[in-house]
């Protein structure tokens, strides 16, 4: 089992659950109001994962902040109604985390997506109870990028990071790691590819194996 001052950090969007349909939709009526063109699946799937600013800024091809933030003030009018609610537990990630909270790991979750959307997420499918903190970015930015939330997190948390982990599906996620001196898992039933996840000190195929992958590596000698 694993060691009792670890810590597990879990990503939400392409880790615990896949919210790409509110998500998608939200973004198309964001630029709907812009009376921007969609554009193609591949690209929406894209913004599953970075800051909803930074994926704005790309969208619409432009650094100016007064034109991004409009286009994430009709995204929330959307997705604040509807859109969190357009979303599905991977297959087998509640028998996951239940193990995962039955090895008596402090959990965390440290996502990008503001936190009173995520909490209203791990709230309705449970998670809630099973994670000591549940950690975002507000609506201003403040900790949109992962590495500062990360830190964030230590810091109130009083963690140590050469024992933490964090579970993810995209780049961002190992960063948030790597800056802070923390390992990673990447899982690659979400957005990520193996070859974006390449670096991580694990790479997870499905979510039932998981919480072996995690116990695994924190037992893994030094």
């Amino acid at each position: 089992m694993s060691k009792p001052n670890s810590t597990w950090l879990l990503d939400l969007d392409g880790t615990l659950t896949d919210n790409y349909p509110g998500i998608s939709r939200s973004i198309v009526f964001a630029l709907d109001r812009l009376d921007v063109a969609p554009p193609d699946e591949a690209t929406l799937r894209r913004c599953v994962g970075p800051p909803l600013r930074e994926s704005f800024g790309w969208l619409l091809d432009t650094s100016d902040a007064d034109t991004i933030e409009t286009a994430i003030a009709h995204y929330r009018e959307r997705f604040g109604d509807v859109g969190w609610r357009e979303n599905v537990v991977y297959d087998g990630i509640v028998d996951a985390m239940t193990r995962m909270a039955e090895a008596g790991t402090p959990m965390y979750l440290c996502t990008s997506k503001p936190e009173m959307f995520a909490r209203r997420i791990v709230t309705l499918f449970g998670f809630a109870t099973q994670l000591k903190g549940i950690y975002g970015a507000d609506l201003a930015g403040r900790f949109d990028d992962k590495v500062k939330l990360f830190a964030h997190i230590v810091a109130t948390e009083g963690l140590d990071p050469d024992h933490a982990i964090m579970i993810g599906d995209r780049s961002h996620d190992l960063r948030a790691a790597r800056m802070n001196g923390a390992r990673a898992v990447g899982v690659l039933w979400g957005y990520g590819s193996r070859e974006e996840l390449a670096s991580a000190d694990a790479v997870v195929e499905r979510p039932r194996d998981l919480p072996d992958a995690l116990f695994a590596l924190v037992n893994r000698p030094d």
